[in-house]
């Protein structure tokens, strides 16, 4: 199939793109790399006005480090991002993750933005963004706003972006010197949409006492949540501890269904890969102490 017609625009700059997302809204879409906008214009799934290419303007791809935070712009290739010794060295957990997004090919075009933006359940950026306690930034013609991203996703495809509103770019804490990560996925093929995926960030106390745990799952429901880890810190780091967390987390779960699994199956798939998770994050932690 092709698209329906639309009008393409692509400013030269952000105050340009920002005047006609005021004026057109939800008539337009935004394009930065096109791999998730692109296959739904050709389905039809999308049937925007006009399209408004953002991939090109000045001052949303850069990767800046700002005190205690690190600044990743909406436009940052995903390939580049992968490749970028900041991110290797600030942020760990998205470094282990952008392996898993898409193949090669798409990486090389899709951008953090977008994956952001597009807030599919299953992508890993969001999940990274929503357990590193990330911020999205987002630009109007009125404002800049900023949201927490376990905040800003509040769907299946669906954000708190209002429709005059930018994803400009993603404030991410800096890496704490201790801290481990892990981060996995199980899906049909390597590059496929997860069924079910999961990611961890642990901070060991001088005892091996777990002093700080994020936990998140993506693909399980349709959102990439936070799991609350607030009973865990004080807890030995143990294979026994993590084993009859996973168990009492997935029990917990209410996963969603699709043709890919059951909802019983992503329960035990959430399990298996919070044990990977925790387990692979404290021992890499302990490799920190």
């Amino acid at each position: 199939m092709k698209p329906v017609a639309f009008e393409y625009v692509r400013p030269d700059t952000l105050a340009e793109a920002l005047a006609v997302l005021a004026e057109r809204r939800e008539e337009a879409a935004v394009l930065a790399g096109g791999m998730s906008l692109g296959p739904m214009l050709n389905l039809r799934m999308v049937r925007p006005k006009t399209v408004i290419d953002i991939s090109r303007l000045p001052g949303l791809n850069m990767i800046e480090i700002r005190s205690d935070r690190l600044v990743t712009g909406a436009t940052v290739v995903q390939a580049d991002a992968l490749e970028s010794p900041v991110i290797r060295k600030e942020l760990p957990l998205l470094a282990l993750a952008l392996p898993w997004v898409g193949h090669f090919q798409t990486r090389n075009s899709g951008t953090l933005g977008g994956s952001i933006a597009h807030a599919d359940p299953s992508a890993e950026v969001p999940l990274c963004a929503v357990v590193s306690d990330a911020t999205i930034v987002l630009r109007s013609r009125r404002r800049e706003r900023r949201v927490p991203a376990g905040e800003f996703f509040v769907g299946a495809l669906s954000t708190a972006r209002q429709p005059d509103e930018l994803v400009v770019a993603i404030d991410w804490p800096r890496v704490s010197p201790h801290e481990g990560h892990a981060f996995e996925e199980i899906a049909q093929r390597h590059g496929d949409f997860a069924i079910a995926a999961a990611a961890c960030e642990v901070v060991l106390d001088a005892d091996g006492h777990i002093g700080r745990v994020a936990l998140g799952l993506g693909g399980v429901v349709d959102r990439p949540i936070a799991v609350d880890m607030q009973e865990v810190v004080g807890t030995v780091a143990d294979g026994a501890t993590v084993q009859a967390l996973a168990r009492r987390i997935a029990a917990n779960l209410e996963p969603m269904e699709d043709h890919t699994a059951t909802a019983d199956y992503r329960r035990a798939l959430a399990r298996v890969l919070i044990e990977r998770v925790m387990l692979r994050s404290i021992e890499a932690a302990k490799g920190k102490a």
